[in-house]
């Protein structure tokens, strides 16, 4: 066993500025995993999904990394400089490149492994380097080395986990975050270099070093200069119409797209997206919100809950009854509601529904919220994201209507949108046979919404299942009346109830469902 002796002058400075990059570089190191995880879940919408490729991936590679540096550590100086240059350039430029292979090559898939891979090898390479720095500067025990190591390297990815959401994001976005992290990255590794080792560094290796720093510094600074103008063209590229409205909030990318009219086209089209989901169509948003929202105001309507529908669309249905004397609306992203009342065309969609007196919006997770609701309601429409993500699809679980029942006043009706029964059948199926479980009788239908297609709806009440039909005293409608509703209930034999089962919050069997049905659309 060796003991601890200084082999050089400033040895506490030098061993303590090897630790601090081992620090710095762990911080880095988990901010490109978290920012591919975080692209992927933006991109693909599978979140533990994407974690678990990332991750897995990563992880790997940073074992053959580890193997792979052990030759390399006769010239670990230089090798060390060489790997943080590369992860630098790699990792400040991951987003880009897999956002440019999702838009324009269709190869996110493939691309997100190897960059993954590539990622977690020159990252498993750090460790090793930099235990031959350390002995270098003051030769300790195994054991000791290995714990100062891994402390500052634990410690250090803490502040990386910390950083990306709270810190990063915010104020960069995914992909600048990104570049800002590459060239911190870059800093670090070379500094400690030209500082700490800059003895051990030979001219030719200096002169080498120094022209990959100006390499990784001028891309990296050029990426950040064009990266508004790649991020505009790469999004255009996802979406058939002109995008005039693109933000990334908190929980998700929000895109509004506006088509002018054209040969074909009799009026302008304004579209939606949030997560690039389709939420509406203005073309033809008023069949799916009149079919939404009607029949479950045929009852009492004083108090009124909605879930979602922050775009004002199903609250501008509602305020067309002049006794809905308060509606609730309980959305989870301020974005959007924000978006719904400046946009000019999307507010004169909604009629500036949110601007009603009647209307209070409270920005809070459903599930949350519904925990602790102060109120009992007459009517609750749940017009929530589709369940082909993991934090959407809690809320088409037993657990999730089992909160909704426990808020409702006596005679009151939840309707839910459900997807498409012809579409993603054993999704739709499995929502109704959530909310059976939950203690609620059933009332499905369907209407076709052609932005959609073929789009189902279920209306619920405890007790009896509820009739179809519209209030005595229902507005003159575009799309509704009484016999499509009628004909709305009726499900062909190509549509009609799929045997499958309920979805919980330990088995949230919708999400399967979702993503394997709507895939080979």
């Amino acid at each position: 066993m060796t003991t601890d002796a200084p082999v050089r002058p400033g040895w506490r400075l030098a061993r303590a500025a090897v630790l601090a990059a081992v620090f710095v570089c762990a911080a880095c190191g988990l901010v490109y995993e978290l920012a591919l995880v975080a692209l992927g879940s933006y991109l693909i919408g599978d979140t533990v999904g994407q974690a678990s490729i990332v991750l897995g991936v990563m992880v790997f590679a940073m074992g053959v990394g580890a193997l792979a540096a052990k030759p390399l550590q006769r010239w670990a100086t230089v090798a060390f400089a060489a790997v943080e240059l590369l992860l630098a350039l790699l990792g400040g430029l991951s987003v880009l490149l897999l956002y440019a292979a999702f838009a324009w090559l269709d190869l996110y898939g493939p691309s997100l492994v190897a960059m993954a891979f590539t990622l977690g090898l020159l990252i498993g390479a750090e460790i090793p380097l930099l235990m031959v720095l350390l002995q270098q500067i003051r030769e300790q025990a195994a054991g000791s080395a290995v714990a100062d190591l891994f402390a500052a390297d634990y410690v250090g990815a803490l502040l990386g986990g910390l950083a990306f959401p709270f810190l990063l994001l915010p104020a960069f976005g995914q992909l600048k975050g990104a570049l800002v992290v590459g060239a911190v990255n870059a800093v670090a590794g070379v500094a400690l270099v030209f500082t700490v080792f800059r003895r051990e560094v030979g001219r030719r290796a200096r002169v080498g070093i120094g022209a990959g720093t100006v390499v990784v510094a001028l891309c990296l600074g050029y990426a950040w200069v064009t990266a508004r103008d790649f991020e505009l063209t790469a999004r255009q590229q996802l979406y058939r119409d002109p995008v005039v409205h693109a933000e990334r909030s908190r929980y998700q990318e929000i895109v509004l797209t506006r088509s002018m009219p054209e040969p074909g086209r009799s009026r302008t089209d304004l579209r939606l997206f949030l997560n690039g989901d389709l939420q509406f169509s203005s073309v033809d948003e008023y069949r799916y919100h009149e079919a939404l929202v009607h029949p479950v105001l045929a009852g009492p309507r004083r108090e009124v809950l909605v879930l979602g529908a922050g775009d004002g669309l199903a609250v501008r249905e509602l305020l067309r009854y002049p006794d809905v004397r308060r509606i609730t609306v309980v959305d989870l992203d301020p974005a959007v509601v924000a978006l719904a009342r400046t946009e000019p065309q999307l507010r004169r969609l909604n009629d500036g529904a949110f601007d009603d007196p009647r209307v209070r919006v409270v920005h809070a997770d459903a599930f949350g919220w519904l925990r602790t609701a102060p109120d009992r309601f007459d009517a609750v429409v749940a017009d929530l994201p589709d369940p082909d993500e993991t934090a959407t699809a809690k809320l088409y679980t037993v657990e999730f209507y089992a909160l909704v029942r426990s808020v409702l006043a006596p005679g009151a009706r939840l309707v839910v949108q459900a997807g498409s029964p012809y579409f993603a059948p054993r999704s739709f199926w499995s929502i109704e046979a959530s909310l059976r479980a939950a203690g609620f009788a059933t009332t499905p239908y369907h209407v076709d919404v052609p932005s959609f297609g073929d789009w189902g709806f279920l209306l619920a009440a405890p007790g009896a299942a509820p009739p179809l039909r519209l209030p005595g005293d229902a507005p003159a409608l575009r799309f509704l009346d009484a016999a499509t509703l009628a004909a709305a209930g009726a499900f062909p034999a190509d549509r009609r109830r799929v045997d499958v089962p309920a979805s919980t919050l330990l088995q949230p069997r919708v999400l399967e469902y979702a993503r394997e049905e709507w895939r080979g659309y």
